[in-house]
């Protein structure tokens, strides 16, 4: 057996070495790295006293009385998440989350002094396009799973064959399975050029990217930029908002003059939320991730506390009513942070990015993208662009589409329709592979 990353790094995980006839088969390009550094087949065996450790700390929660209010303005309400943690302590089986992941080709490889997870599947169709697709917090690769098989097989999935992607799917630095920054500087910039890096290590020459929440910043960072291969980006979370209605919302002003119908309406939503304290969140991470993570580490009723704050998280992965909506799902992401101890470290991109919301507020220099731009609108997202903002942010937009179902993690929501999305988003993208 091998471990992945030191243990000071994260709780004890052990990565099942793979057979040498399986590292053999593995394609020349993932053999050796350019920088000398092996591409390592990776497979996820948590040991069993690390459930045991994680069961019995949920049976000795100590609980805070129950909020003075009966709505969400306090935080996650008492009588929703004990049911949740209860649930967890007693009837939660992570193997079979484990599994989901072992079913998918996972490595590991170095970048940057740090170890970088991914899943990697090769479409069956000849010239796929290469994507590579960023997670968001509090998510991880598991939101993005559900879209394997539309974006590899689309021909099984209602597409066509020559709409198909090889995908990649890597563990943003900190998050699950990567290894954990030890100095600063990771954040969006150097994550982009990490993975521009992976893909050119996996030996792709011409490719995609695409991100919503943190994903869309990264990608976004990926566009400005543009290294060697990249064509274009897709963005389900896109920083559009124009200088002087962002200034307007930071002082706490009303809508500036001249807006449209759509885009005022757009201004109220945000000013009700950042008046309502729903990123309250970013900005405790942004400034104090470090005390932040006291808790959230030590204690898995916590984190999945600080977890369920996400208005995009809470809204849809977990009802104790809605059997459509069962706790395994954000069970299976919440465990991954408790069992990798990386609460905290997930938690210091925040802090990287200077305490900047990524919901839409705070701009990514679009104005120094030149490569294609993709949006697409879900109605349920924390902050829904107007197709005027998006145009006037991006000067190549070719791409925009507003659709009629899904929110904040739209690949975990609603897969068949973001699958959907980005084959005609990158169509015109397409050419010799």
């Amino acid at each position: 057996m091998q471990r992945a990353g030191p243990p000071s790094n994260r709780r004890d995980f052990v990565v099942t070495a793979v057979s040498a006839a399986a590292a053999t088969a593995l394609p020349a390009s993932l053999a050796r790295s350019t920088e000398g550094e092996a591409v390592r087949p990776f497979r996820v065996d948590i040991p069993e006293e690390q459930l045991t450790d994680l069961r019995r700390r949920i049976a000795a929660t100590r609980w805070p009385d129950r909020e003075t209010v009966d709505d969400p303005s306090q935080g996650i309400q008492l009588a929703k998440l004990k049911p949740l943690v209860a649930y967890w302590g007693t009837s939660y089986d992570w193997r079979r989350a484990e599994a989901k992941l072992n079913a998918q080709p996972q490595f590991v490889t170095r970048i940057n002094g740090l170890d970088i997870h991914f899943i990697h599947v090769r479409s069956r169709h000849p010239r796929a396009l290469p994507l590579i697709m960023t997670h968001g917090w509090p998510g991880s690769v598991f939101e993005l799973l559900k879209t394997v098989g539309p974006l590899t097989d689309p021909t099984a999935h209602g597409g066509r064959g020559e709409d198909a992607f090889d995908l990649i799917l890597p563990s943003m630095p900190g998050y699950g399975f990567s290894g954990k920054p030890t100095e600063i500087g990771w954040g969006p910039d150097r994550i982009a050029r990490t993975w521009a890096e992976l893909m050119k290590r996996l030996g792709y020459t011409r490719y995609v990217a695409q991100g919503g929440d943190w994903g869309s910043p990264v990608s976004s960072a990926m566009a400005r930029l543009a290294p060697p291969g990249l064509l274009g980006i897709h963005i389900n979370l896109p920083a559009v908002v124009p200088p002087e209605v962002t200034a307007a919302l930071a002082r706490g002003e009303s809508a500036p003059a001249g807006l449209t119908e759509q885009e005022r309406e757009t201004f109220n939503v945000l000013s009700a939320a950042a008046k309502m304290g729903d990123r309250s969140y970013a900005a405790m991470m942004g400034t104090r991730p470090q005390t932040i993570g006291y808790a959230i580490t030590d204690s898995p009723a916590g984190l999945a506390a600080w977890m369920l704050g996400h208005p995009g998280f809470s809204h849809w992965t977990y009802s104790s009513t809605d059997p459509e909506k069962s706790p395994d799902e954000v069970l299976d992401d919440i465990t991954l942070y408790w069992l990798t101890n990386s609460a905290t470290s997930a938690a210091r991109l925040y802090w990287e990015y200077g305490g900047r919301s990524v919901t839409g507020v705070a701009a990514e220099r679009t104005h120094e993208i030149a490569l294609p731009v993709a949006i697409t609108v879900f109605p349920r997202e924390t902050y829904r662009a107007p197709e005027t903002w998006a145009r006037r942010a991006y000067r190549n937009l070719i791409y925009f589409n507003e659709v009629e179902k899904g929110g904040h993690f739209a690949a975990w929501e609603q897969p068949d329709l973001f699958s959907a999305e980005l084959r005609a988003a990158f169509r015109p993208l397409r050419g010799p592979i």
